[in-house]
């Protein structure tokens, strides 16, 4: 019995099906390509953000090209010769020219202390006594010693008189030996009285007296109390000679002399006083940076030593001079200038000024009368357009 196999023509079947292997090996099926992956939401998302920026980074070029090309509003003036004075302005403290601390040259109690804070004394008047008993039996053996001394010298004077009466019945050897005595016994009355000297100027220096004519600020001392020569009493002053003590920072120390003039004011006055600079230090104190001045007031000033005094030194007058305002200024690499409005553009101006602390500045080169000058420089670009706005 034959079997006959039914083989289906290649024509009928599916075309894109593979031809069977004559080999009888198995074909993979051949599967369409998977479509295109489309991009996450995280990544749209991202893209779209930096589309955005740049967008914003061009509309602000575009912007700012637009507002550079427009003229900003500036406040100017016209610069004009005006009177000028420069002041420099310090605080001091009032205090007297004459002042001293006055201390005793001996140790000891204190007995006496006649006088109050606010006294006014005399030159010579006693200030203060210090115990001086000890000091007194010094001077009472000095003078009994002086006045041994003393007997014993007459007595030599007296034996070589005598012997000088006799003549040639005393021997020459016995003259001279009387004669070296009576030198002797000079000799000791010259040093006891220059110790009693001594011993009474040391009692004189138990009594406190005042060195000048004043007034007791300050009263360090009271009775009773162990002093010594390091020990301050009291502290005396003339208060018919006050000035003003003042530091001035040594940036401006060559621009201060004697005899400048200066106007005072005391603190809760309301009006002011004229002065004069009459002493400037020359050296300047290395730990503060300060130099040292006193003024001195015009008219006597009757007020307490240590207030507070507002001085304003006038170191410089000009009877015509161009000054700008400090804001006006620009510094850099290439030194210091101004803007200039100069066909409705901004234009730099090297100029030349004396730095000084005030709002406004004198100019000494650079500038004319007549230039408009920008009053503040912050934001003004060299050539950028600019229009003055009228005040």
């Amino acid at each position: 019995m034959s079997v006959t196999e039914n083989t289906p023509d290649r024509d009928s079947t599916d075309p894109s099906r593979p031809a069977p292997d004559p080999s009888g090996a198995r074909v993979p099926a051949v599967r369409p390509p998977p479509p295109p992956s489309r991009p996450s939401r995280k990544r749209r998302l991202w893209l779209w953000g930096l589309a955005g920026g740049l967008g914003l980074i061009l509309a602000g070029v575009a912007l700012s090209q637009f507002w550079m090309g427009r003229p900003i509003p500036v406040a100017a003036e016209i610069v004009t010769p005006a009177p000028v004075t420069r002041v420099l302005a310090v605080n001091g403290r009032l205090s007297a020219r004459h002042s001293v601390d006055v201390r005793t040259r001996v140790g000891g109690a204190v007995v006496a202390l006649p006088v109050a804070e606010g006294d006014t004394v005399g030159a010579g008047q006693v200030l203060a006594r210090i115990d001086a008993e000890a000091q007194n039996t010094v001077v009472r053996q000095a003078m009994a010693a002086l006045d041994a001394a003393l007997i014993a010298q007459d007595e030599a004077q007296g034996t070589y008189d005598r012997s000088l009466a006799l003549g040639a019945n005393v021997a020459p050897s016995v003259l001279e030996s009387q004669a070296r005595t009576v030198q002797s016994a000079g000799q000791e009355v010259a040093r006891l009285t220059a110790v009693l000297d001594q011993a009474q100027v040391a009692l004189r220096d138990h009594t406190i007296r005042a060195p000048m004519d004043g007034t007791v600020l300050a009263l360090e001392a009271e009775a009773g109390q162990i002093v010594d020569p390091a020990t301050p009493l009291l502290t005396l002053a003339d208060l018919g000679d006050l000035i003003v003590e003042a530091d001035v920072d040594e940036t401006y120390a060559t621009q201060i002399s004697v005899g400048q003039p200066a106007v005072l004011q005391l603190v809760g006055e309301t009006g002011t006083r004229d002065g004069r600079v009459d002493f400037v230090s020359r050296q300047v104190d290395v730990a503060t940076g300060g130099l040292a001045v006193r003024i001195s007031f015009d008219d006597p000033v009757d007020a307490p030593v240590g207030l507070t005094v507002a001085a304003n030194i006038i170191v410089d007058r000009r009877d015509a001079a161009l000054t700008v305002p400090r804001t006006a200024l620009r510094s850099g690499a290439d030194g210091t200038g101004v803007f200039v409005v100069e066909d409705g553009a901004a234009r730099l101006r090297p100029v030349t000024v004396v730095e000084w602390p005030a709002a406004r500045l004198v100019v000494t080169s650079g500038m004319a009368e007549g230039d408009v000058v920008i009053t503040d420089a912050t934001g003004i670009a060299e050539g950028q357009a600019v229009v003055v706005e009228q005040p």
